[in-house]
């Protein structure tokens, strides 16, 4: 063997002794547990001592679940996957981690599950990075008062329930009461603004779903939606998480320093979710079968919602969640645990949508504890004495109803309520302008309207729709600028106005000539 042979040999046996001498020799300790039970989207593992709340388990498989129950000798643990070909006897292991969510610009315009896997057919996600998907909420010096308004372009909300950046409004009501569509509307209304729109569907049905994204798809910004889904068909587990993976992909957002608005619909069912798993995993039951932290688990969720200081960034995530009553029932355990957690709730009345008032808005018993702080200075003064206008003529008409009243003043009133009443009515999916909703609010409270027909209030919100920029360019500037209006701008609009108005009604009266 020649000399250069001999020493690269030595070399390689160097470094193959370094190599020996680094290795971790020894025995290595692998703690494992085994399925006990398997069913309906639930694992009672037993032989994981040191698992703890929330972790994320990993089956031999590749599926996962987190550990939902901690008992002294067995895990309870909820699946985020069909549980089909998972048998007892099966090894789990733990991960050390928790259920992450990715997030990132890349979800922009998506629908994905709660797990983030794209739902679209669009390819996979551009996270990013993930987030886990529970986190604490803002602390309150952390937080900015609630001032800044999110339009919804729905009239009766904008006008006597204001949104605001940051804010916990609840959308509750019965079946079939349009409350997912005010919830879209307000998601389509942000095409016109800088806010960034999460919708979680939970447990919805796919119909219901499909509409949905179809209406953001035609009407909205798809392009700043995220869309969330977990259907009915999905594990349990996949729904139980679905709200708190919406709320951290929109608080992705907020915490750059912009705003997002996330609507949850609805908690009612991601409540039977929470109620079904905890009776599977043999949790004591409590008031209606739900678990004792039922109420706890709704309030961590929603407290995540907060306007921020300008020190954390200035962003916000604003709060939509959705809940269903049964027969109007409002003191029913799930809503009234979600009226008391957040700042307000619209109620939808079924009697008033049977008749034809959509939104159908319960003016009585829906409230925003924020209030008019939100609402842009044009709009509330406008709109300063509609709501007390509105609820008398409500009072008035039900007594009206046991005998006619020959008072002038009553029947002025009664006739301006109509007129209210017919204002606020709104087709689905077309929200309005702020300087619309600032035009057709001072058509009626000024009484520009008293002298039209109540019926031919849509073509007044048609005709404002379409000439409002072009008849009162200077009161439009104003308003989209900053949101208010001044005396000038307030003489034009109302000009601009009852020009429209006097139209209407000259083309009511050739409608109705022989």
């Amino acid at each position: 063997m020649t000399e250069r042979g001999e020493d690269w040999q030595s070399s390689w046996a160097e470094g193959a002794r370094r190599q020996v001498a680094a290795a971790a020799i020894g025995p290595r300790t692998r703690v494992v547990g085994r399925v006990e039970e398997i069913g309906d989207g639930i694992a009672m593992i037993s032989g994981l001592p040191g698992a703890r709340l929330d972790e994320l388990l990993a089956f031999s498989d590749g599926r996962f679940g987190f550990a939902q129950v901690l008992e002294e000798d067995r895990v309870g643990c909820v699946l985020l996957d069909d549980i089909a070909g998972i048998e007892a006897g099966d090894i789990v292991s733990g991960t050390g981690d928790v259920v992450r969510v990715p997030v990132g610009e890349g979800l922009l315009g998506r629908v994905v599950d709660p797990l983030g896997r794209p739902l679209d057919g669009k390819g996979p996600i551009a996270a990013d990075t993930h987030k886990p998907i529970e986190r604490a909420a803002p602390a309150i010096v952390e937080r900015a008062a609630v001032t800044r308004p999110v339009q919804t372009g729905i009239l009766v909300l904008d006008t006597l329930f204001a949104l605001g950046r940051g804010q916990r409004e609840l959308i509750i009501g019965d079946r079939a009461t349009g409350k997912s569509t005010v919830a879209i509307d307000a998601i389509i209304s942000q095409k016109a603004s800088d806010i960034i729109s999460v919708y979680v569907a939970i447990g919805q049905k796919s119909a219901s779903v499909r509409r949905a994204i179809d209406a953001i798809r035609k009407h909205g910004v798809p392009e700043r939606t995220i869309i969330v889904v977990a259907s009915p068909s999905d594990a349990p587990g996949l729904q139980w998480i679905a709200p708190f993976a919406g709320v951290t992909i929109a608080e992705y957002f907020r915490d750059r320093g912009q705003h997002a608005l996330v609507v949850l619909d609805d908690l009612s069912k991601h409540a039977a979710t929470h109620r079904e798993i905890a009776l599977l995993t043999r949790q004591s039951p409590g008031r209606e079968a739900y678990p004792g932290d039922v109420f706890y688990l709704h309030a961590r969720l929603l407290e995540r919602a907060a306007m921020l200081s300008d020190e954390m960034g200035g962003g916000s995530l604003t709060a939509l969640p959705v809940a269903e009553t049964d027969a109007g029932n409002l003191s029913a355990y799930i809503p009234t645990n979600l009226i008391s957690i957040t700042d307000g709730q619209i109620v939808l009345d079924i009697r008033l949508f049977n008749e034809g008032q959509k939104p159908a808005v319960d003016v009585g018993t829906s409230v925003s504890r924020v209030g008019g702080k939100t609402q842009a200075h044009a709009l509330r003064e406008a709109a300063e004495t509609m709501r007390l206008d509105y609820a008398q003529f409500l009072e008035l008409e039900m007594f009206t109803r046991f005998g006619g009243l020959t008072d002038q003043r009553v029947k002025a009133r009664l006739a301006r309520g109509a007129r209210i009443r017919a204002i606020l009515s709104q087709r689905p999916y077309h929200p309005f302008r702020l300087v619309e909703e600032v035009a057709l609010v001072t058509a009626v409270q000024a009484g520009l309207t008293d002298g039209l027909p109540a019926e031919r209030l849509g073509e007044l919100r048609g005709a404002v729709a379409t000439g409002i920029d072009r008849a009162a360019p200077e009161a439009v500037r104003q308003i989209e600028a900053d949101g208010t209006l001044d005396e000038a701008g307030r003489t034009a609009l109302r000009g601009a106005l009852s020009a429209m108005i006097a139209q209407i009604a000259a083309d009511t009266e050739r409608a109705a000539a022989p």
